[in-house]
C-alpha cells in the first residue's frame, strides 16, 4: 500500500455545495440610501436594554414633533413591542405569505402604528442557520423605498440584535449617519461595545456612518465606562441608572412616557428628551481606536 502526501495547495477545489436548503445570503445593493431622514442605528450586547432604549428615544423624538420609524432587526422581532402593545408579524413573514413577490404587498401589511403616532417595522430575520441577517435589513430598506415611507420620515431608528458577529448584523451601518452603542458599567458589555466600535470603524471606510457616542444603561456608576471611554476616545451621551420601573414598562407594555407619573421616572424621561434634542441638533462624529481583546482584560478585569 502506497502513501501519498497531498499539500494544501494540490487538493483540487471544485464547486462548493450550498449552504444548506434555503439559504440566503447578504446582497446589499449599494444605490440603496435611504434619504434625507436622520438615520440612527442602536448597537449592544444581547439582553442589555436596546429595545427599551430604541422605543423610549422613538417616543422621545416624536414629542419632539417628528416623523419616527423603528426597524427591529432582531428575529425576536420584540423591538416595537412596547409602542404597539403586541408582536408584530416580521417582513419576512409577511413576504412569505405572497411567495416573496413584494408588489402584492400594502403598506399595512408590515407597517403598524405605535404611541404617539411611531410607525414600526420588524424585520425579523432568516430561519437559524439558513441565512444572513444583512439580507433582511436589505429587503426591509427596498420595501419602504418602494412605498415611499422613507420621504415621509424624519427620523430612523433601527434597533439591531446582540454583538456583531458577522457581516450580516453590521448591515444597518450602511444606512446609519451615527451608531450608537449600549452598554452598562460591566466587562461583558464593554467588551461587546469595544467588537461594535470595530465593526463601525469597518464599516465607515465605505460608508457615512460615524461613532455617535455610548447611552449607558442599568448603570448606577460608570466608573468602567468611563475608563474604556477614555482609552478609546469614545463620550457618554445619556445614562439611565437600574431603576424598577425601566424593567415593569416592559412587563406592562408600555413606553416609559405612558407610566405612571413619579419623580424617578420624570427623571428618565427627561434624559430621553435631552439625548433626543441632542441628536436632532446633530452631534460630532467620535473617532475612536479600539483595543485588543486581550488588552481589555488588562484594563477591566481582576487584579
Amino acid at each position: 500500500m502506497t502513501t501519498t502526501t497531498i499539500s494544501p495547495g494540490q487538493i483540487r477545489r471544485g464547486p462548493r455545495p450550498p449552504d444548506g436548503e434555503g439559504s440566503v445570503q447578504v446582497q446589499l445593493d449599494p444605490a440603496l440610501k435611504i434619504g434625507t431622514a436622520k438615520v440612527f442605528a442602536i448597537y449592544g450586547k444581547g439582553g442589555i436594554g436596546k429595545s427599551t432604549t430604541s422605543s423610549n428615544l422613538s417616543v422621545a423624538f416624536s414629542k419632539l414633533g417628528k416623523r419616527v420609524l423603528q426597524i427591529g432587526c432582531d428575529p425576536k422581532h420584540d423591538s416595537t413591542f412596547t409602542l404597539t402593545k403586541k408582536m408584530m408579524p416580521t417582513v419576512i413573514d409577511v413576504l412569505e405569505t405572497v411567495d416573496f413577490h413584494a408588489e402584492e404587498l400594502r403598506v399595512e401589511d408590515f407597517v403598524y402604528p405605535g404611541y404617539n403616532g411611531v410607525m414600526c417595522v420588524e424585520a425579523g430575520g432568516p430561519p437559524a442557520g439558513t441565512g444572513c441577517g444583512g439580507y433582511v435589513v436589505g429587503q426591509t430598506v427596498k420595501l419602504l423605498k418602494e412605498h415611499h415611507l422613507l420621504e415621509e420620515t424624519d427620523v430612523v431608528i433601527f434597533d439591531v440584535l446582540g454583538d456583531v458577529v458577522c457581516g450580516g448584523f453590521a448591515a444597518p451601518l450602511q444606512h446609519a449617519d451615527r451608531a450608537l452603542i449600549v452598554t452598562a458599567n460591566d466587562f461583558d458589555s464593554i467588551f461587546a461595545m469595544n467588537r461594535i466600535v470595530q465593526a463601525i470603524g469597518a464599516k465607515a471606510k465605505n460608508y457615512n456612518v460615524r461613532l455617535g457616542g455610548v447611552i449607558a444603561n442599568r448603570s448606577d456608576a460608570t466608573d468602567q465606562i468611563d475608563k474604556y471611554n477614555e482609552r478609546v476616545g469614545l463620550k457618554t451621551m445619556a445614562r439611565f441608572p437600574s431603576l424598577d420601573v425601566i424593567r415593569q414598562s416592559r412587563l406592562k407594555k408600555q413606553t416609559l412616557f405612558e407610566m405612571e407619573p413619579s419623580p424617578e421616572l420624570k427623571a428618565v424621561q427627561d434624559e430621553y428628551m435631552r439625548l433626543a434634542a441632542l441628536l436632532w441638533a446633530g452631534v460630532d462624529p467620535m473617532l475612536c481606536d479600539p483595543m485588543k481583546d486581550r488588552d481589555i482584560f488588562d484594563l477591566l478585569g481582576f487584579d
